[in-house]
């Protein structure tokens, strides 16, 4: 394990990178993902874990999906510990829930012209010594295992010491016509070697998951998302942001996730304007063709703007090349001491895979990190 110091080490690591970088999530059969996120989970209750237990929860009956109402059946986030479900081999069977979004925005809102694409370049190994705070999220929709990527972020009620982390809105809940997902998982550091092909069957549980495996506690999203979030469209996606809370897996030498993994990155709220950036990197976990989900990928760009409706903001948007899986990754800018912080996530992309976009973080998004992080203060 390693020292409480190292930290500043890991994140100039990721400074290095910086240059480079983009991400997004993405469903079964789907490339980049579209959604948002909410405060508020079905019934209008606040979108976390913890109320009552559903009935289709008790005696084992998590397994069972109604495809009709399944969506409904919890009144807020609940992500029972089921130990052993998370083995190596059922990781390797998620899929992208991200869906592409097509269509034309110049006449919504303030769009940039659409970039070029920028191919995604793979992230140096070991990604536990290059970029500690990034990892893959695992999760279950009615339609099997998926995957999402995330990043560990810093809580403001417990510094040095989070168990806070930052992903997209749809890799939580589905949305308008949708629910809180079930089994949610955080592997920092994910395939650290970068594994692929015959290697990768063969990988250990301790190169596949070096920091463990973080069950989510917790996990809170906008209630924009949860009130209009699309898996395609695009809707809801300038509010397709969430972020949990993780509890430590039995055996971990340290009592918080930033311990563990040696780093936090900080968030930045109302970040400037896509004008105003020279730069920015995305990291993610890419899972839809050509990539296989398996290993950490990174674009880099100067970002414009995009709307999905004149009346929200507009996103953010980079050309990169990585498609589904990557949504709920982390977007980067150097801060005015020179280090990295958080300012968006994979959200959304087209089935072209030619360029990724993200909400703007301001009130709403900060709102939803304070209060997570005053649930567990």
């Amino acid at each position: 394990m390693r020292s409480r110091h190292r930290p500043v080490m890991l994140m100039a690591s990721m400074l290095a990178l910086l240059a480079i970088c983009a991400t997004a999530c993405s469903a079964p059969g789907g490339s980049a993902a579209a959604g948002t996120g909410g405060d508020v989970g079905p019934g209008g209750s606040a979108g976390a874990i913890g109320a009552d237990v559903p009935e289709g929860w008790r005696e084992g009956g998590w397994r069972d999906w109604n495809a009709e109402d399944w969506a409904r059946e919890a009144a807020a986030f609940f992500n029972p510990v089921i130990e052993g479900l998370w083995l190596p081999a059922r990781m390797l069977q998620g899929k992208s829930p991200d869906q592409p979004v097509d269509g034309d925005f110049a006449d919504a809102g303030v769009s940039d012209p659409e970039p070029k694409p920028v191919p995604a370049e793979p992230a140096p190994v070991s990604y536990r010594d290059n970029a500690p705070m990034v990892g893959k999220l695992f999760f279950d929709t009615p339609e099997g295992p998926s995957v999402c990527s995330a990043t560990v972020v810093t809580d403001p009620a417990d510094p040095g010491a989070s168990n806070l982390v930052w992903t997209a809105g749809h890799c939580v809940h589905a949305g308008a016509k949708g629910g809180w997902f079930r089994n949610i998982v955080f592997v920092p550091s994910y395939n650290d070697k970068g594994l692929a092909g015959a290697e990768l069957a063969q990988v250990s549980k301790s190169d596949l998951s070096p920091f463990g495996i973080w069950w989510a506690d917790w996990a809170q999203t906008s209630p924009q998302w949860i009130a209009e979030g699309t898996p395609s469209g695009g809707s809801g996606a300038p509010f397709d942001f969430a972020v949990l809370h993780v509890k430590k897996p039995a055996g971990s030498d340290y009592a918080s996730l930033e311990e563990t993994v040696g780093g936090a990155s900080r968030v930045m709220f109302d970040a400037p304007s896509a004008t105003k950036i020279a730069g920015m990197g995305v990291w993610g976990y890419p899972a839809a063709p050509p990539f296989d989900g398996e290993r950490m990928f990174i674009c880099r760009d100067r970002p414009g703007r995009l709307s999905v409706r004149d009346d929200q903001p507009s996103l953010y948007r980079i050309g990169c090349t990585m498609t589904g899986g990557s949504s709920g990754g982390g977007w980067f800018i150097e801060d005015a001491e020179g280090r990295p912080a958080l300012v968006s996530n994979t959200s959304i992309g087209p089935s072209a895979q030619t360029w990724l976009a993200g909400p703007h973080l301001g009130r709403g998004a900060k709102a939803i990190y304070q209060a997570v992080s005053a649930k567990f203060a």
